[in-house]
């Protein structure tokens, strides 16, 4: 049964957990009031390469402390060294990144951006310093988490989302259509928050280093770290190999059109990470480990909203789009629209890489995953390389569209001997695949001509579908069961 907590702190964390990345929902229409698509292009790149920043100097430690806080809660002087040191390795990590790319940024992006004028003076060098704010961030969020402090995680993440939408929209009314205002207040925003991460950390846990107590998570650490890597990739190279075929309006079109579903994401990713720990704790005391049928509900449920939530978008944001289109006169936005649809199925089939993936953190078996994605990564590399030149935009999403097909696979083959699964075929895969099927096959055929009847078809048919995948749910339910 599901506790009033778990229901409380499931809210909380899926709301909170959305504020700092919902910013970039609440700032589109303000990059398309004050930003050219040309120069919003240019500004997703350099947000792109702050997340790299920010996954080099976490070096997964936001993913480890899930995992490894359980093991020295009970030695309260242990927990606090393991903390403690976690914070002054990565602030090591830091320093050493920020040299690096002090001396070398300038070179580094003559060679990535031969096409574009894309330099790494000044919004590099700040891009560098925004990525290292975010990892504090970030591992702090995990932290929180592990720690269940629900109130602090909401607060905090406030703060974060409040400070990141006023000062970038404040630099973007000062400074319209230049990268200047945008970059400098979201620096602004996150060096705020990430110095109240620091402050915190060290008064409660004290500032103190024993890389040797560090060394137990290294193990999961570098397998994950290269994982982490190699999703990035996997997820913003496409924005750079498109540099070397497409104007950079373009990019700006793509990554316009794929901020808007970020709603999506944040929704799921705030779901997910509430559940995650307890998934985590359940598998612990397994013996053979195994999906269970309350593993399979939260998963099963997550797919469930995700088909909710595609059909409601898919519907929803080309006519707000091109409301704001027309209130900013700002015509280069309007063929995003085009490619609301086809990116929402991209988070039908990444419903099913939940599941498939939870495995390798549950029973920490990590070491397999950088190679496994290094052959997922080439293969949408080689998809985009083939078909970009040919079919542009469409061309990217394919080849997402087969990397994710291929990466369900190689998981689930991965780990097939170390981890039983038991799923309900139609909840799991079944479901999610119709919806994008009907996606992908109706779109092009009366997308363009009756968009809004097509797309609330689309809507319809999510419900029928899950109306029918939970029948027998529905005809047993009784919230006083439910909630206990």
């Amino acid at each position: 049964m599901i506790s009033k907590k778990f229901i409380r702190n499931s809210v909380i964390y899926t709301i909170a957990g959305s504020l700092p990345l919902a910013s970039a929902i609440i700032l589109l229409p303000f990059y398309i009031k004050y930003l050219s698509a040309d120069v919003y292009g240019a500004l997703a790149l350099y947000m792109g390469f702050a997340l790299l920043i920010q996954i080099l100097i976490s070096y997964s430690f936001d993913g480890s402390i899930y995992v490894y806080f359980h093991d020295f809660k009970n030695d309260k002087a242990k927990l606090n060294l393991f903390v403690s040191s976690i914070f002054i390795f990565v602030l090591i990590i830091s320093l050493v990144i920020a040299i690096i790319f002090l001396i070398f940024g300038g070179w580094i992006f003559e060679q990535v951006f031969p096409e574009i004028k894309i330099l790494f003076f000044p919004y590099g060098l700040i891009s560098v310093a925004t990525g290292i704010f975010q990892g504090f961030f970030k591992i702090n969020s995990s932290l929180l988490q592990t720690q269940e402090k629900a109130s602090s995680f909401l607060w905090l993440n406030l703060v974060s989302f409040t400070l990141i939408a006023i000062f970038t929209i404040g630099g973007l009314y000062f400074f319209p259509n230049d990268l200047l205002g945008p970059i400098v207040g979201r620096f602004v925003a996150v060096a705020f928050t990430g110095l109240i991460v620091l402050i915190g950390i060290y008064r409660q846990f004290g500032f103190r280093f024993n890389f040797g107590l560090l060394k137990s998570t290294l193990s999961f650490n570098h397998p994950s770290f290269g994982y982490q890597i190699i999703q990035w990739f996997n997820g913003y190279y496409d924005k750079v190999l498109m540099t070397l075929y497409m104007p950079i309006a373009q990019i700006g079109i793509y990554d316009f059109a794929s901020k808007c579903l970020l709603a999506i994401e944040f929704a799921l990713a705030g779901l997910y990470n509430s559940f995650f720990p307890k998934v985590l704790g359940m598998v612990a005391l397994q013996t053979e480990k195994k999906t269970t049928i309350e593993i399979n509900r939260y998963y099963n449920g997550l797919t469930a909203i995700t088909i909710l939530l595609v059909g409601f978008c898919i519907f929803l944001f080309p006519v707000v789009i091109e409301w704001f289109v027309t209130q900013f006169d700002k015509v280069g936005y309007l063929a995003s629209i085009q490619w609301i649809p086809f990116l929402a199925v991209t988070y039908l089939l990444r419903s099913i890489r939940f599941y498939a993936v939870m495995p390798y953190a549950a029973i920490k078996y990590q070491k397999p995953l950088p190679l496994f994605y290094l052959l997922i990564f080439g293969v949408k590399l080689g998809g985009m390389l083939l078909l970009i030149p040919n079919y542009g935009i469409m061309g990217v999403i394919i080849s997402t569209w087969i990397s994710y097909f291929v990466e369900v696979a190689v998981l689930y083959f991965g780990i097939r001997r170390k981890f039983s699964f038991k799923v309900n075929i139609f909840k799991t895969f079944v479901a999610p695949l119709l919806m994008a099927s009907l996606v992908t096959v109706a779109e092009p055929l009366f997308g363009i001509q009756n968009s809004l009847l097509t797309h609330g078809a689309y809507i319809i048919f999510g419900i029928t579908v899950l109306a029918w995948g939970y029948r027998n749910e529905v005809k047993v339910f009784q919230l006083s069961k439910l909630i206990k």
